[in-house]
């Protein structure tokens, strides 16, 4: 428990109304999108960038770990507090300092909604291309702690490539500022690429420049159905080898299917589907005709059953039915989802599906997986009961298992979700000892009692 006169220094530094240590609060803020729960000493709400200062300077000061916090949607542990820390919301800082539609960029606070950033910019012709599936809700300073992305990635890139420059506040207080204004720079390293993705524990992000794009024109949208996962996913192969890249490239597997069957939102998918493709095209107007009849000559072939298209927004809805359903459709399988977002080659995606059939066969598992497949970015689902032991004994032997084998393959253990502490014990099985030391050694410069976690 934070002593009284600590709590009065936090207070004195940000307000009587931004220090909160009641049990309703704490509770509140204990937790993340992921199962755990630990209490924090105390959560604290600051309101600017002086803000941000003032409660790290006290924090190094009393050696006090603080836990950032945006929305707390995340799913690996992100926001989850450590113990004995203090929370920091960035919630409240929801400012827009300064749209530049000349220069294509919008500088915000961290606290910002990603949905409102493009709300602002289309509105100028322009959008902000990262697309995470919780963009209604979700903070642009939790997006940047996870180097957040989303169906457009396979085009546009992640949040990362969006990012022109960064205000933050070390661990000891210090305010920096990265990158520049301009959409190229090469002055000095580049601290902003290291600091997105960092997931808080270099420092706290409180202002960032993002580079923007001209919006596209028009979108145009496929739904593609296959008689199964490896037609499905050879097809996605054909697509990334010809020259038109779809704005979106998902995937379902026939667990997917399965599972969305009950809903009715799958009720006009031909007989025999073991696996569904969004695709979607954007641009220029006269352009998508050119782009979708490129793409559908790539997704031709073996175990293709029905291929529907649709220009029109009320159409585009309606094919996108089945996918947006998924999410609350799984959870009829079982309370609890272990989730994965792990990359492989995109070569080797059908290899890697098949493995996991494989995997929850072998285990006696229900597994759902889908996903960004234009960049081999899989959310895989474990779904189990969490109060049958046995049956989480087997869903931990077969994560282990996909764990290794993506590994194997060259791939990532996440894509966009983040490490958190859901994936940490596998990170030595990733990074080598040399480069861990490397990592280390750059979080003692940012933060050197590390109190960031």
């Amino acid at each position: 428990m934070l002593p009284e006169h600590t709590l009065a220094e936090f207070r004195s530094a940000l307000g009587e109304d931004r220090v909160f240590n009641d049990a309703t609060t704490l509770a509140v803020y204990a937790h993340d999108e992921t199962p755990r729960r630990i209490t924090p000493e105390a959560v604290l709400f600051p309101t600017s960038h002086e803000h941000v200062v003032a409660l790290a300077k006290i924090a190094f000061k009393h050696r006090i770990a603080l836990t950032p916090r945006g929305a707390g949607s995340g799913n690996v542990g992100g926001a989850l507090p450590a113990t004995g820390s203090v929370v920091v919301s960035f919630e409240c800082m929801q400012r827009v300092l300064e749209f530049n539609p000349d220069d294509r960029l919008i500088v915000v606070e961290a606290g910002v909604v990603t949905d409102d950033i493009n709300r602002i910019t289309r509105a100028a012709g322009l959008f902000y291309p990262p697309d995470p599936g919780s963009s209604a809700y979700c903070r642009i300073g939790g997006n940047l702690a996870m180097n957040a992305a989303g169906p457009r990635a396979v085009k546009y890139g992640v949040t990362r490539d969006h990012v022109l420059g960064l205000r933050a506040v070390t661990g000891s207080g210090e305010t920096i500022r990265t990158g520049c204004r301009t959409t190229k720079g090469v002055t000095g390293y580049d601290l902003t690429r290291l600091l997105i993705g960092s997931e808080g524990t270099l420092a706290l992000i409180t202002e960032a420049t993002l580079k923007l794009l001209p919006a596209p024109e028009s979108i145009a949208t496929l739904r593609v159905c296959f008689a199964s996962n490896r037609a499905a996913l050879n097809a996605v192969g054909r697509i990334m080898q010809q020259p038109v890249v779809p704005c979106a490239l998902e995937f379902m597997d026939h667990r997917a299917i399965d599972a969305i069957l009950p809903t009715g939102a799958a009720s006009d998918l031909p007989p025999g589907t073991r696996a569904l493709l969004m695709v979607e095209a954007d641009g220029a107007i006269q352009d998508l005709p050119r782009q979708i009849a490129a793409l559908k000559e790539a997704l031709a072939g073996d175990g293709l059953l029905e291929l529907r298209s649709a220009f029109k927004r009320e159409e585009i809805v309606q094919l996108w039915s089945a996918r947006k359903s998924l999410s609350h459709a799984v959870k009829r399988i079982a309370p609890l989802k272990i989730n994965e977002d792990v990359v492989v080659p995109v070569s080797l995606l059908a290899d890697f599906v098949d493995f996991i059939d494989h995997t929850a066969q072998a285990c006696q598992l229900a597994v759902v997986s889908f996903g960004h497949a234009g960049n081999g970015n899989l959310h895989i689902n474990i779904m189990v009961h969490p109060d049958d032991s046995d049956e989480m004994t087997r869903a931990h032997h077969a994560l282990d298992a996909i764990v290794q084998r993506v590994l194997k393959l060259g791939g990532t253990l996440s894509g966009e979700h983040g490490i958190g502490t859901e994936k940490r014990r596998f990170i030595s099985q990733e990074i080598d000892p040399a480069t861990l030391a490397i990592m280390r050694s750059i979080k003692q410069q940012f933060d050197p009692l590390g109190l960031l976690k």
